[in-house]
């Protein structure tokens, strides 16, 4: 029986019991008396009504909402409990995807190795990965703090505040660890800026790249222009008849060495340049390292004697596969530095040797020596430990970084020691298996 059926039966006998009374005391009877049966009867209906209510209210009370049960119920509640049923449903569905989405951005965004950093549009982070911090060197921050929080800088703040105005900026920002690029994009719907996407990128790489290009570009410039200078100086002074008949021939032989220094460098460019792009064909040939060292330094003994250094070579015939002609200029440059570099009187010695897996090809000198704070840059392009005595020295300046990309290009690697008493340059090869 429903709670309807049992008010029905309430109120109809309610009322059934007071006509009666109304009808048996109005004729004769006391009217005060009529009136304090009355509510008697009132105190006793509503007692009954609380009573019915509870157990009436007790079932609706009960109803679960996360997971209503519409048969359990009163069937007039059926159709609101199937409705709030099916609603749930939708809605729990609803929270499934979002959830989904939400590990899906995050498994994503966790492993780039760029930082994705997203705000609002009162600068309130939303949402932002591990790796934004890691490249800014900070300690991650929670969300709803100011993205200007990341940066103090200036160059960054005007970077997002042009994205926060519907402009796409782009700022380089040199941290403590690295130079990194700032990328920030407006979110906008219908014009308004809802909030900014930030993309943080790594360039220190890209940037320390294109130092040593305008530095290259910088120094190639220089080094062709002496010169080029001097050839020009001469050939004026031939053009215009200031040169002596008796000069003609030691200017002519300035001009020969010029034009051949001119030369050189143009060889180790395009050298370094196939180097660089890797477009030099694949040549590998049997390279018997001993007898190319020993050719090697009968090539150089004139250099040596006019320099006043001996040379010498030990060690055992080790071969390896490659290209001749790079393991030449590799190891040939090698042998021309420790005679340019040496002291008069002084000596160079080639030696070659091996481990299990590797050919080892010391090239050692009783130079100078080259002091500690320089051993990591001399490999780089026109780098001279004493640029006041480069002029001196006959030479490019290229020679060890070809040295460098030679030894890369056969997969081995290249490292120098040094000391008072004079530097050594180790080159480790596969061996040939």
């Amino acid at each position: 029986m429903t709670w309807k059926i049992f008010l029905s039966i309430l109120l109809t006998s309610a009322l059934a019991v007071i006509t009666a009374i109304f009808l048996t005391y109005s004729y004769g009877n006391n009217i005060k008396e009529l009136f304090g049966i009355f509510f008697y009867i009132i105190i006793i209906i509503c007692a009954a009504a609380v009573i019915l209510s509870k157990n009436i209210v007790k079932p609706v009370r009960n109803i679960d909402l996360d997971h209503p049960k519409p048969k359990k119920t009163y069937k007039e509640l059926f159709p609101v409990l199937e409705r709030l049923r099916l609603q749930n449903g939708k809605v729990n569905r609803q929270h499934t995807e979002i959830m989904n989405s939400r590990e899906q951005f995050s498994s994503i965004t966790e492993n780039m190795k760029e930082g994705i950093i997203i705000a609002d549009s009162k600068t309130a982070i939303l949402a932002s990965n591990s790796g934004a911090y890691r490249l800014l060197g900070i300690n991650p921050l929670e969300k709803g703090q100011s993205i200007y929080n990341l940066s103090r800088k200036d160059i960054f703040r005007r970077c997002i505040q042009d994205a926060m105005g519907g402009r796409n900026a782009e700022c380089l920002l040199k941290t403590e660890i690295g130079d990194r690029k700032i990328i920030a994009s407006p979110a906008s719907v219908s014009e308004t800026v809802n909030g900014i996407v930030v993309f943080i990128l790594d360039v220190t790489e890209q940037q320390k790249l294109e130092t040593m290009r305008r530095e290259f570009t910088s120094n190639v410039s220089h080094e062709l222009k002496t010169p080029l200078t001097t050839i020009y100086g001469i050939a004026d002074m031939i053009a215009n008849g200031i040169v002596k008949p008796e000069d003609s021939q030691s200017f002519g032989k300035d001009i020969c060495n010029e034009a051949g220094r001119l030369i050189s460098l143009i060889d180790d460019i395009v050298s370094l340049s196939k180097l660089d792009e890797n477009s030099i064909e694949k040549q590998d040939e049997t390279v018997d390292l001993y007898n190319l060292s020993d050719e090697i330094i009968r090539r150089l003994s004139k250099n040596a004697e006019e320099k006043n250094v001996s040379s010498a070579i030990s060690g055992e015939h080790i071969s390896v596969t490659g290209n001749r002609t790079i393991l030449d200029e590799v190891i040939y440059n090698l042998c021309d530095n420790a005679i340019k570099y040496n002291v008069d009187g002084g000596k160079f010695e080639v030696k070659i040797s091996h481990i299990p897996t590797k050919a080892i090809v010391t090239v050692s000198d009783t130079g100078t020596g080259i002091p500690e704070e320089h051993l990591e840059r001399i490999f780089e392009r026109f780098y001279r430990v004493d640029k006041s005595h480069s002029s001196k020295i006959k030479g490019t300046g290229l020679g060890l970084s070809i040295v460098k990309h030679g030894v890369s290009y056969h997969g081995g690697t290249v490292r120098a020691v040094s000391s008072e008493k004079g530097s050594a340059f180790i080159v480790e090869l596969p061996v040939l298996t």
